[in-house]
C-alpha cells in the first residue's frame, strides 16, 4: 500500500494542502511536488524525512488546522514518492512526469518548468555532489527548463523547441535515477 498509485482524490487533496499552506518559498503545485520527489528518490543518497518535508514548506513547516490534516499529507506524499520510486526502480521506461497541461495558439501545450523546478530543489534537498560531464549535460536539460519563467508564453514561442526540449526531460530523469541507483 505505501507505494500504490493515488487516486485522483488523493492528489486533489494533495494540491489543495499545497496552494492552502504555501507561500514563495514552497512547493506550490502537484507539477512541482512531483519533480521534487523524483530528485529525491533519485538521489545518491536517501533524504530523511526531516529533511525532505520542511522543505516543501520553504523550510518550515505549516500551523496545520488537524494532526490528521498533516498526517494524511505525510502519509500521501510518502506512498506517492514510492510510487514514483518503485516506477523508476522497475519500469523506468514507463516513468511519466506529472508536467501541466495549457494551450497555445488554441493548441495544446505541455509546460514542464514547474516540474523541472521542484526536481532541482530535490537536488538541493538531497546535496548532489558535482556530477561527471555526461550527466551533469543531462541535469543541464532539466535546470534549463526550471530557469525559464514561462507564466505567460510569448506569442512567439517556438513550440517546436519548446516541445523538443520537453521530450528531453523524462529521459534526463530517468538516466540520472539510474546513474545514482547503480552507485548506490
Amino acid at each position: 500500500m505505501l507505494n500504490q498509485p493515488l487516486a485522483p482524490a488523493d492528489f486533489e487533496f494533495i494540491e489543495e494542502t499545497l496552494l492552502k499552506y504555501g507561500d514563495d518559498h514552497s512547493v506550490l503545485n502537484l507539477a512541482e511536488l512531483d519533480g521534487y520527489f523524483t530528485a529525491l528518490v533519485s538521489s545518491p543518497a536517501q533524504v530523511d524525512v526531516a529533511e525532505w518535508f520542511p522543505a516543501i514548506w520553504g523550510g518550515q513547516n505549516p500551523t496545520w488546522e488537524s494532526p490528521e490534516e498533516a498526517k494524511r499529507f505525510l502519509d500521501l506524499s510518502v506512498r506517492h514518492m514510492n510510487a514514483i520510486a518503485t516506477q523508476l526502480a522497475t519500469n523506468a521506461q514507463g516513468f511519466k512526469a506529472r508536467f501541466e497541461e495549457t494551450e497555445h495558439q488554441d493548441l495544446p501545450l505541455t509546460l514542464a518548468e514547474e516540474w523541472c523546478f521542484g526536481y532541482i530543489r530535490g537536488v538541493a534537498v538531497g546535496n548532489w555532489p558535482e556530477l561527471p560531464a555526461e550527466q551533469a549535460g543531462q541535469l543541464e536539460k532539466i535546470s534549463w527548463c526550471a530557469e525559464q519563467d514561462n507564466f505567460e508564453l510569448p506569442a512567439d514561442l517556438d513550440v517546436a523547441l519548446h516541445q523538443q526540449r520537453v521530450s528531453a526531460i523524462e529521459p534526463a530523469a530517468r538516466a540520472l535515477h539510474y546513474y545514482w541507483l547503480a552507485k548506490r
